[in-house]
């Protein structure tokens, strides 16, 4: 018997009937059934009525995690399939699933890390009458220390970000635990998982001491395969508050790739979610304030090169920032255009990207030299030396090998789980 499900039938009750005439017993039906209807009615309202609240503490005991695990080999099939009809006879045919009146998060961590929109959809909704108005919370922690939306993140699944959205996920949430890396956004997990994609590992690290670096960050991010990563991360930044002290703490950072993925995947809300009219103020461009940030600590670090000791040290940073401030500047000017041309470009050869990517660098007055990226070093996952097509097709097919480790960026949490092979896991 399941949290959906309680026995049915009547039974024959005697009761005192008058107070006067003790010894008359009249005999009286109960009809269960219609107490089982009011009693569904009843915890249906509960369960409808339970808020998406942002909960950091997972509620499901550990008991029902066990079951959850036993079970989880029977479920993975129907997920697979994404058959909303075998999941509903499978919940309320088994326990472990469900916890006061709430689906758990962790049977809805599990479908998503199978992208089953379809099933997904139905628990967030709880609106199917086998549910009994019992609904998935998108904000509740899981037992892992990360919330479904990181889930969504990490798989680069945008259908099931905006999903999530559309039932109150909040993009604000932050992984919590001992066995975790804490305090990431789902937008850093999109991020730095975006950095793995093996074009950027094979072409940008380690990192390289010269202006062309940062016009091969650009040319890699636009090449056709990086759509999805880029399209990720900006429906989860629009989403996600202090967007620019984000950014700016990838630059304390020292990491400039990561720093190059968001600002040219949000660069929109970057540049006009800090520009709009509030109260009759205009609010600065976010770009404007990055780079008075990188300005005010370069003159920090010319104030602080007298020592001989840390001169070099400083040396490098100063240089950093400086390189820094090129890519605030190539993505605040030339952002647009490159954005609107990997929209519009998503089946295009290497060559040919790189040869627009550079045109319109040029347009806007920089001026990549040489061979910025060989189109040889493109090879996503094998060392075959491939035609352009060849080489694109192969690149889209496996885009998200770079991140999963598998050619299915829905793998099986057996196959890959971000608890065990990603930046969840702190070293």
């Amino acid at each position: 018997m399941s949290e959906f499900d309680c026995e049915e039938g009547t039974m024959e009750v005697k009761f005192r009937a008058s107070l006067k005439d003790p010894s008359v017993k009249v005999p009286v039906k109960i009809d269960f059934k219609k107490i089982q209807e009011d009693i569904f009615q009843e915890y249906a309202l509960i369960a409808r009525s339970m808020p998406n609240d942002i909960i950091t503490q997972d509620p499901t005991p550990k008991s029902l995690h066990a079951v959850f695990y036993e079970l989880s080999p029977q479920l993975w099939p129907i997920l697979e399939k994404d058959s909303v009809r075998c999941l509903l006879n499978f919940l309320v045919s088994k326990r472990g699933m469900a916890y006061k009146h709430t689906i758990t998060s962790q049977t809805l961590t599990y479908m998503i890390s199978y992208d089953a929109l379809r099933c997904a959809k139905v628990i967030l909704e709880g609106k199917a009458p086998r549910l009994n108005g019992h609904h998935a919370n998108p904000n509740c922690i899981n037992p892992y220390g990360y919330f479904p939306l990181h889930e969504a993140a990490e798989r680069f699944s945008v259908d099931m970000i905006k999903l999530l959205f559309r039932h109150g996920a909040s993009a604000n949430v932050r992984t919590v635990g001992d066995n975790i890396i804490e305090n990431l956004l789902p937008l850093h997990v999109a991020v730095e998982n975006t950095c793995l994609h093996k074009y950027l590992e094979d072409n940008l690290f380690p990192y390289q001491n010269h202006r062309d670096y940062i016009y091969k960050i650009i040319h890699l991010l636009c090449m056709p395969e990086m759509k999805i990563f880029l399209d990720t991360v900006r429906l989860l930044a629009e989403r996600t508050d202090n967007l620019v002290d984000e950014i700016w703490n990838y630059v304390k950072d020292g990491k400039l790739v990561q720093s190059a993925v968001l600002l040219l995947s949000a660069q929109a809300q970057i540049r006009g979610g800090c520009s709009s009219k509030r109260n009759g103020n205009n609010k600065r461009d976010g770009f404007d304030i990055i780079m008075c940030h990188i300005v005010r600590h370069l003159v920090t670090l010319r104030s602080e090169n007298k020592n001989t000791n840390t001169r070099k040290l400083r040396e490098e940073e100063r240089i950093f920032m400086e390189f820094t401030g090129l890519l605030v500047d190539i993505v605040s000017q030339a952002g647009e255009a490159l954005s609107a041309y990997i929209q519009a470009h998503s089946k295009v050869p290497h060559v040919e990207v790189l040869e627009r990517v550079s045109s319109i660098l040029k347009e806007y007055g920089f001026c990549p030299t040489g061979e910025i990226v060989d189109v040889k070093n493109l090879c996503p996952y094998n060392c075959c030396v491939m035609s352009d097509e060849e080489l694109y097709h192969q690149g889209l097919m496996n885009s998200t090998k770079g991140v999963t480790g598998t050619d299915n960026p829905c793998a099986t949490m057996e196959e890959v789980h971000v608890l065990e092979h990603s930046i969840f896991t702190p070293s």
